[in-house]
């Protein structure tokens, strides 16, 4: 989109508020569009030559952009007349809002962050378990019995797992 300076913007609204022309025409004879130089005109007519200057971006909460749809749907005002009257410079951003609040709510309204996502996560890796707390009462003959119970167990998958192997050979 092409920026206009403050002068041009003054020059056109000027020529528009002496009755000189249309928008229409004055858009065709500055080459702009038609819709452009009635922003204008409803900004300067309603913040003066402060509404011709450039803003900048200004980011709009989500509260913000819920009451002034709700005020432009309790009113009947189109986009144009809201845009002028809360002096929101960005030509589509009352339609973005609408669609947005359309689409996905009030959620949908609110900022999204910037940029993109950081690969790996910010919280802390989580710890391991603690061993449980509570003291093995199982005597040594006991905790030996079981590991001859195990490794007799290992030993035997180890024998069906080589049975297998000499199968498919």
């Amino acid at each position: 989109m092409t920026k206009y300076d403050e002068r041009f913007k003054l020059e056109v609204v000027q020529r528009y508020l002496s009755g000189d022309k249309g928008c229409k025409a004055l858009a065709r004879e500055f080459g702009v569009s038609s819709t452009q130089v009635e922003q204008w005109v409803a900004s300067y007519k309603r913040h003066g030559a402060d509404g011709l200057r450039r803003k900048g971006h200004v980011k709009y909460s989500a509260q913000f952009k819920l009451e002034a749809l709700e005020r432009m749907q309790r009113e009947n005002l189109s986009r144009t007349h809201m845009q002028a009257l809360l002096d929101i410079r960005d030509a589509g951003a009352i339609a973005r809002w609408e669609r947005q609040y359309h689409e996905g709510g009030f959620a949908a309204l609110l900022p999204r962050p910037k940029g993109r996502r950081p690969k790996m996560s910010t919280s802390p890796l989580s710890e391991p378990a603690p061993p449980e707390s509570e003291p093995d009462t199982r005597t040594r003959e006991q905790l030996l019995k079981e590991v001859e119970y195990l490794r007799a167990e290992v030993a035997y998958l180890k024998k069906l797992d080589a049975l297998i192997r000499a199968e498919q050979r």
